[in-house]
C-alpha cells in the first residue's frame, strides 16, 4: 500500500500547510478521501515561578462531520500528550499506540530547551499525532477529539474527570497480581511468535541505534576536521607563490566536500536517526501490548479456575466469565489486525529510510569524487609544455 505507507511515513515532501494537504491522498483500502489533517509548529516557551515549559501550537484541519468546525488551533505542552497517550492505552489496551519523544534525554547530548531539542521534539509530536489520525480506531477516539479541540482550560477540566486514583491503584493491583500468578496457560501459538518476533527484533534495532549514532559522532569528527584543512591551506597559498593557486584549488575542494558533509549529516539526522529510535520505542510498546494481552488472559484463566473449584453459586461466575471470555476474543481480534497494519509500515518505513540513504551516500561520494576529478583534471601538465620548459637554457 503504497499511498499508505508514504502517508504514515511522513515524507518530508508532503506540504506542511494542512489546508494545502485535505484530499490530496487516498487510502487504497478505503473509498473515503482523507478527512484529517493536523499539524505541530510555532513552539513557544513559558517560564513561571514554578516551572518552565514549552507548549506548540497543534492545527487540525478536517471534513468530518462529527466535528463542529472545519478548523481548530490549541496549544499543547509535552505534557498533554502524555495525557493523550495514556488515555489510548486505557481505551485500547491491546492496539499498537504510537511512541512519543521521551521526557528526558542523554544529559550531554543536547540541552533541553535548545533549538535543536525543541525542533526534535516538535517533529517528534507531529509524527505522533498524524500517527493516530492515520490509524482506522485511534483517529476516532473521544479523547483525541478533545485534545484537537478544546482549549487548554476545557482540556484541563476534562482530565480532572478521568479515573480516580484509587481506580488506578486497582488497575495496578490487578497487573501486579497476574503477574504474581505467572504466565498465562493456554496462550495462542500466534501471540508466542509475536512475543519472540518482538525479543528479536529489539535487540537488532537497537544495535542498529547504536551504529547509526556512532556513524552520525564519526561523521560529525571528520567534519569538524575538514572544516580546519580548508583555511590551512589558503593561508599556506600565501607563503608559497609558486604553488599558490594549486593550494587554493585544494581549499576550494575541501571546502566543498565539507558542504556536501553537513548536507549528509543533516540527512543522517533527519531522516536515518529519528524513524530508528522511533522503532526502539515500538519495540517497547509492542511488548507492553502483549503483556496488557497476557493480563487479559490471565484474569479470564484466573475466574475459570474460581469457578472450577466453587460447588455452589456459580451463576454469577458464569455470567462474568463470559463476559472476560468476549474481552479476551476482542483484545486478540484488535492485536491480530493492528500487528499486521503496523509490520506493513514498519516495513515500509525501513525500505524507504534505507534506499533514500544509500541514495544519498551515493549522491555524496559521486559530488565529493566528482570535485576532486575536476581539480586533478586542471593540475595535469602538457608534457609538450614541460620538454620545453626543459630544453630552455
Amino acid at each position: 500500500d503504497t499511498s499508505l505507507a508514504e502517508v504514515n511515513s511522513l515524507s518530508p515532501s508532503m506540504p506542511i500547510s494542512p489546508s494545502s494537504m485535505i484530499n490530496q491522498y487516498k487510502f487504497e483500502d478505503e473509498p473515503q478521501l482523507r478527512d484529517l489533517f493536523i499539524t505541530v509548529d510555532d513552539p513557544e516557551s513559558h517560564i513561571t515561578a514554578i516551572e518552565t515549559f514549552i507548549t506548540y501550537r497543534v492545527v487540525t484541519k478536517t471534513s468530518r462531520g462529527e466535528f463542529d468546525s472545519s478548523e481548530y488551533e490549541v496549544r499543547r505542552r509535552y505534557q498533554d500528550f502524555l495525557w493523550l497517550k495514556s488515555k489510548l492505552e486505557e481505551a485500547h489496551p491491546t492496539l499498537i499506540i504510537p511512541p512519543l519523544p521521551e521526557k528526558f534525554i542523554m544529559k550531554g547530548m543536547v540541552e533541553r530547551f535548545s533549538d535543536e531539542f525543541i525542533e526534535t521534539r516538535r517533529k517528534a509530536l507531529h509524527k505522533f499525532l498524524n500517527r493516530i489520525a492515520d490509524h482506522p480506531t485511534l483517529t476516532f477516539n473521544d479523547d483525541f477529539k478533545i485534545f484537537l479541540t478544546a482549549q487548554a482550560w476545557e482540556l484541563s477540566s476534562h482530565k480532572k474527570q478521568g479515573p480516580g486514583l484509587l481506580s488506578r491503584m486497582g488497575q495496578t493491583v490487578r497487573a501486579v497480581a497476574s503477574s504474581v500468578r505467572g504466565g498465562v496457560k493456554n496462550r495462542p501459538e500466534m501471540f508466542t511468535e509475536m512475543n519472540n518476533y518482538m525479543e528479536t527484533f529489539s535487540q537488532k534495532i537497537i544495535v542498529l541505534d547504536k551504529i547509526a549514532h556512532r556513524i552520525y559522532k564519526e561523521e560529525r569528527e571528520y567534519f569538524n576536521e575538514m572544516k580546519e584543512y580548508g583555511p590551512i591551506h589558503t593561508l599556506w597559498s600565501a607563503s608559497e607563490e609558486d604553488i599558490a593557486d594549486s593550494l587554493k584549488g585544494v581549499a576550494s575542494c575541501i571546502d566543498k566536500c565539507c558542504r556536501a558533509t553537513e548536507k549528509r549529516m543533516a540527512g543522517l539526522s533527519e531522516h536515518l536517526l529519528p524513524i530508528l529510535h522511533e522503532y526502539v520505542l515500538y519495540s517497547e510498546i509492542l511488548m507492553g501490548v502483549l503483556k496488557r494481552r497476557d493480563q487479559i488472559q490471565s484474569e479470564f484463566e484466573s475466574k475459570v479456575d474460581i469457578l472450577a473449584n466453587k460447588k455452589t453459586e456459580k451463576d454469577p461466575f458464569a455470567e462474568e466469565i463470559g463476559k472476560l471470555e468476549d474481552k479476551v476474543e476482542c483484545a486478540n481480534n484488535a492485536l491480530k489486525v493492528d500487528w499486521d497494519r503496523w509490520k506493513q509500515n514498519m516495513k515500509c518505513d525501513m525500505r524507504s529510510m534505507f534506499t533514500n540513504m544509500a541514495e544519498s551516500n551515493l549522491r555524496y561520494y559521486e559530488e565529493c569524487l566528482a570535485t576532486w576529478e575536476s581539480f586533478l583534471a586542471s593540475q595535469t601538465v602538457d608534457p609538450h609544455v614541460e620538454e620545453d620548459s626543459e630544453d630552455r637554457p
